[in-house]
């Protein structure tokens, strides 16, 4: 019975509206190969890469800043080159985008559920908790969102003690991207909310005595989760450029963890001395990534837009 429901519910994804949309949107298709060409890439790295970047027994500096392996001095041992550490770049790059998948992922998971729970209470309780949160949001939202992250960094570093930055680094740069991007969740949430909450369904769920919560989360939500949607896809796109930036600025992820702004960052050092490869491939990786999520992002606002069906 369960697998009969769940092929009936495949047929039905694969007849739907969205799914003509995307076969017949060649960007769409070809983004989403690349993308997931790249996620399956960083998830199997420890399963599929050529080397273990993170094993120091199996580096050797004889290797450092050799050339890719097509030229003159290269060896198809590492097809990418290595760095200055005698780390093979193409395994470099694998577990780097593993490392800024998870952070910006993760980031903007909890940037959505931080925003969608504040732009659910600010629209359905209205006055004095609406103007409250949104001008916080409003305030926040006139510095970058680089800039915020960068403060909330300095100060939790500044905060907690030296000897535990670096196991705590990965959540504070979570925490640092997710808080710089629960403002456009919250007023895209909040905005939908005004609309729905006076419509006769939230009407007839106050008659039977449905508490605010549940209207909220069961009724409500379902109704204007759509959106959020679309600005998650776009979203992730700019939280792995964060990531990146603040990496390459020195405040991101140590050179242990190695994340793709990590890999650009010493790279940059030897870009003038011939050693292009160092800092180029892991700058096309960030490029393809990103440019892949807010293909699929375009496409998909496109796609749930009524206006242009």
């Amino acid at each position: 019975m369960s697998e009969a429901r769940a092929a009936g519910r495949l047929a039905r994804a694969l007849d739907s509206d969205l799914f003509y949309s995307f076969r017949r949107s060649p960007v769409a298709v070809f983004s989403a190969a690349m993308a997931l060409l790249l996620v399956l890439g960083a998830v199997l790295a420890p399963l599929i890469a050529p080397h273990d970047p993170f094993d120091l027994v199996s580096l050797n500096l004889m290797d450092s800043l050799l050339p890719p392996a097509f030229l003159d001095g290269g060896e198809w041992t590492f097809p990418l080159g290595t760095d200055n550490q005698g780390r093979d770049m193409l395994s470099g790059i694998m577990y780097g985008a593993r490392i800024s998948l998870t952070v910006g992922v993760s980031a903007v998971l909890f940037a959505v559920i931080v925003g969608t729970v504040l732009g659910l209470l600010a629209g359905y309780a209205g006055e004095a908790i609406d103007a409250l949160l949104m001008r916080i949001a409003d305030v926040q939202l006139t510095f970058p969102a680089i800039l915020i992250a960068l403060l909330v960094d300095g100060v939790i570093r500044a905060a907690v003690p030296r000897d535990v930055h670096e196991q705590i680094e990965v959540y504070v740069l979570i925490f640092a991207i997710g808080i710089s991007r629960w403002p456009q969740f919250a007023r895209t949430v909040r905005g939908s909310t005004l609309v729905e909450r006076n419509k006769d369904y939230v009407m007839a769920a106050r008659v039977i005595g449905l508490s605010s919560v549940r209207i909220m989360l069961s009724h409500i939500l379902p109704n204007v989760i759509g959106p959020v949607l679309v600005i998650f896809t776009l979203t992730l796109g700019l939280a792995i450029l964060d990531e990146a930036t603040l990496s390459f600025l020195g405040v991101g992820l140590p050179p242990t963890q190695p994340s793709l702004g990590t890999l650009i960052r010493i790279g940059n050092d030897f870009l003038f001395s011939g050693e292009w490869w160092v800092t180029i491939f892991p700058g096309l990786a960030l490029v393809a990534m990103v440019l892949s999520i807010n293909l699929l992002g375009d496409w998909l606002r496109d796609a749930l837009n009524p206006r242009l069906r």
